[in-house]
């Protein structure tokens, strides 16, 4: 048996190997390049902490770093907003409301589409001149020019986050769902029995309930935002324009990198996001499942 155990080896031996080729590998050579000025070329030599100390002093990157979490934090309000009001009708007692299986997938449908569909749909829908919203606002009377809301450097911002709000509300609002439908029933009768308005059963029973859900979206979704590059490269000229609104973390990482073949700052610019990620998470972990402190004399 026990050379027959031996075999087990074998079998999981291929994703050991992947793993360490393709996952461990890189990141260990990332970490050693952050640390040497590595361009390139044959010859990189070790800087020792040159690049991380560059990185806290680069005006550029903290300029993406706040970029990065106001399209990020505009996106999530609205995301997370959308989905818990959605839950909260669709799991009413008295609303009833039907239809719950075709809104689900209603709303999940825009996050199917790739990211490059997305932005040549809303590049063409926000184009100054010809844009569909243009003239759309312009014939209700709501506006009576144009709107250039590509090269303007908050229009550019709110733009790009209330398209992620549409590409990712959907997954949001199945998600709390989700969580909704795991709350037994027996607390909102008895709530409504006792007289509770809508807003008290919400605030009182639904939101604490959900609360290792909402820490979820939240988490993964910060992750998700603080790595924004995709939508941002491809709607804009690829380096954060208009005056570098649009320039996040990552996409700043990617023109260090393969624009201006800095890969040693670049891999410590790597690093600093994850540092950024971790203690955000950590932070937004210990908030949400702080103990409440017991009263004095307790």
């Amino acid at each position: 048996m026990k050379k027959l155990d031996r075999h087990g080896y074998l079998f999981i031996a291929p994703f050991w190997i992947v793993f360490l080729i393709f996952s461990i590998y890189p990141v260990a050579l990332t970490f050693y390049y952050s640390f040497t000025n590595y361009t390139g070329a044959e010859g990189e030599q070790l800087v020792g902490l040159a690049n991380y100390t560059r990185l806290l002093g680069d005006t550029y990157f903290i300029e993406a770093f706040f970029n990065t979490l106001k399209i990020w934090g505009l996106n999530f309000i609205l995301q997370i907003g959308g989905a818990l009001l959605l839950a909260l009708l669709f799991s009413d007692l008295q609303l009833k409301l039907k239809g719950l299986a075709f809104f689900r997938a209603t709303f999940y449908l825009p996050n199917l589409i790739t990211i490059s569909s997305v932005a040549l749909l809303f590049g063409i829908l926000l184009d100054w001149q010809h844009g569909s919203l243009n003239m759309m606002l312009m014939k209700i009377g709501i506006i009576s020019e144009p709107i250039n809301w590509l090269t303007q450097p908050v229009t550019a911002q709110i733009s790009v986050s209330l398209i992620l709000t549409w590409m990712w509300l959907g997954h949001s609002f199945i998600v709390v769902m989700a969580g909704v439908s795991g709350i037994s029933k027996d607390y909102f009768e008895a709530a409504l029995i006792d007289g509770a308005t809508r807003w008290q059963i919400f605030s009182r029973i639904t939101l604490p309930l959900l609360k290792p859900i909402l820490l979820y979206i939240m988490i993964t979704s910060l992750i998700g935002g603080l790595q924004l590059f995709d939508l941002p490269m491809l709607i804009t000229d690829g380096v954060g324009a208009p005056d570098g609104a649009l320039n996040t973390m990552v996409l700043y990482l990617y023109n260090q990198a393969f624009k201006y073949n800095n890969y040693g700052y670049a891999a410590a610019v790597a690093y600093g996001l994850f540092a950024i990620t971790l203690v955000f998470s950590i932070i937004v972990f210990k908030g949400m499942f702080r103990k409440e402190r017991s009263p004095k004399g307790a």
